[in-house]
């Protein structure tokens, strides 16, 4: 995980792109107040997006790399499979704003498919989820947003603006929030409740 004064990751916890260059800025060691559990911490630069990871291992010469920070995001095994590969590649593309957009409606409709709506357009699967008290009126209009966001670069619509990362992050972020709220938590909940 570490190479000299590099961090090796296979991406940018950051801006998401493959094999970042991730330089040393800062490190020192550090232990509690006994003396006792020491260990080193590091912060490396993204040379591409300028974000910072924090890295901390135990103190002793050359030990692994423990954790870092920001965590890679993680996906759910409990999202389906054809809306995770969806969201696994909206995040891993997010430098590329369109086609993130697109990915992460893909995804969305992708789990609205997936709880058997699946006549119609995708515009109609959103109305019959929230008809059906699958999401709430609030999700439903929000998935209109990220719907509409995704046909402006579908369709190339020449009118609108195109996306930044920022707007493929929150387009994201609902495709996460919506996966939480269908597939995640019922699956949490129904562990919980067998144990």
């Amino acid at each position: 995980m570490k190479h000299g004064n590099h961090l090796i990751l296979d991406r940018c916890p950051h801006c998401n792109i493959a094999q970042p260059v991730l330089a040393l800025q800062w490190a020192q060691n550090y232990a509690d107040y006994a003396g006792q559990n020491q260990r080193s911490w590091a912060t490396y630069k993204c040379n591409t997006c300028g974000g910072i990871v924090l890295a901390v291992s135990p103190a002793s010469q050359g030990a692994e790399i423990t954790q870092t920070w920001p965590d890679r995001e993680s996906i759910s095994d409990e999202i389906p499979e054809r809306a995770r590969t969806f969201l696994a590649q909206a995040i891993a593309s997010i430098h590329a704003p369109s086609g993130a957009v697109m990915l992460a409606a893909s995804a969305v409709d992708a789990m609205l498919k997936h709880k058997d709506l699946k006549s119609g357009s995708l515009n109609a699967r959103i109305d019959q989820a929230a008809a059906n008290h699958l999401i709430t009126q609030e999700m439903a209009a929000w998935a209109h947003e990220v719907r509409l966001n995704a046909n402006d670069q579908r369709h190339a619509d020449e009118d609108a603006p195109l996306p930044t990362a920022t707007d493929a992050t929150k387009v994201i972020e609902f495709a996460r929030a919506l996966a939480q709220f269908l597939f995640v938590l019922p699956a949490r909940v129904e562990r919980g409740r067998k144990q």
